[in-house]
């Protein structure tokens, strides 16, 4: 999408839309409708119409403006960024949502200047092969600011420019982005809280589909809803589809968590395959909450399924799952 327009009432009265529902737009953008709340929490982009009893309606121009902000998740962006760019592209002049206190531990965005200069910071250690500052600096962000900003803030963005260097000078650095990974991984799992009893607690499965070897993000999933002490079982790289079918079968979750990179690797008829297998007596049949994340599943249908589209919106939506559960 190269556009916004900018005119509020232009894109709401010439098009004869009706503006649509929450549940509506979500199914229309393919995300949770936990995913839009959150984001207009968090960042201030919420609906232009509020029907009677305060009902939200999200005209055309909302659409286009929640378009952008998924084109830009997607890509790798930090969604506080994102919201951001989106807002301006659409000509917003929306007060600026506070940012919360940087010692919080809940789910939100640093201040711009910030974010650049902790990634910058990162990014040099990580040139520099100083494995050391790296860990420290990783561990700072995961203590200071929990998992979900430390990865959507720091951690991400990092990633990717460390990738874009490699992937413009003809295959250097490539030990660079190794070393980077791996000490965000161990940061990861070094800050996942263990596991406390659960008796009769169903689990969030957690894994990549057949042939992708991509797992950090769900790596940072796995550590955020540690943090909220939601039980999990990590399954990692490349699960084959006959044992993650048999490990749904045995452990019988409250949802299943599979992650695409790329469209190459995501497989609906898998996700339909788990979003039908039912366990339990006759008459209190169960089956777990399919959720797809990553960008691999931009474009897929799994009628059913849930795609969020940050970290943030998948802590949300599984949480949320649990809620109804409990």
């Amino acid at each position: 999408m190269s556009e916004l327009p900018a005119d509020r009432d232009a894109a709401h009265g010439s098009t004869g839309e009706v503006p649509l529902t929450t549940g509506a737009l979500a199914r229309r953008l393919g995300v949770a409708p936990t995913t839009l709340r959150s984001w207009e929490r968090r960042y201030g982009i919420g609906p232009a119409v509020r029907a009677e009893g305060r009902h939200r309606r999200w005209t055309p121009r909302d659409v286009a403006l929640l378009e952008e902000m998924c084109r830009l998740t997607s890509s790798g962006v930090p969604a506080a960024e994102a919201a951001r760019v989106a807002k301006g592209a659409a000509g917003s002049h929306a007060e600026p949502v506070p940012v919360r206190n940087r010692t919080s531990r809940a789910p939100g965005a640093l201040p711009l200047g910030d974010v650049r200069q902790e990634c910058r910071g990162l990014a040099r250690a990580a040139v520099r092969l100083d494995a050391p500052a790296v860990e420290r600096q990783l561990a700072d962000a995961v203590g200071q600011y929990g998992t979900v900003v430390a990865w959507q803030e720091v951690m991400m963005p990092t990633l990717h420019a460390v990738g874009r260097k490699w992937a413009s000078s003809g295959d250097r650095y490539v030990e660079v982005e190794h070393l980077l990974s791996w000490h965000v991984s161990t940061a990861l799992r070094r800050h996942t809280p263990l596991p406390g009893p659960q008796a009769d607690v169903p689990p969030v499965v957690l894994a990549c589909v057949p042939g992708e070897q991509h797992t950090l993000p769900i790596e940072a999933l796995n550590a955020a809803l540690g943090e909220l002490g939601l039980p999990t079982r990590m399954f990692g790289a490349a699960v084959p589809a006959e044992a993650l079918t048999a490990a749904v079968r045995r452990l019988g979750p409250a949802a299943v968590v599979l992650w695409a990179q790329a469209r190459s690797t995501a497989s609906p008829p898998l996700a339909r395959h788990l979003a039908d297998i039912r366990w339990g007596v006759k008459g209190a049949r169960r089956q777990p909450s399919v959720v797809l994340a990553g960008p691999g599943w931009s474009g897929a249908q799994a009628p059913g399924a849930v795609r969020p589209v940050t970290l943030a919106d998948a802590v949300d939506t599984l949480s949320a799952m649990y809620q109804a559960r409990h």
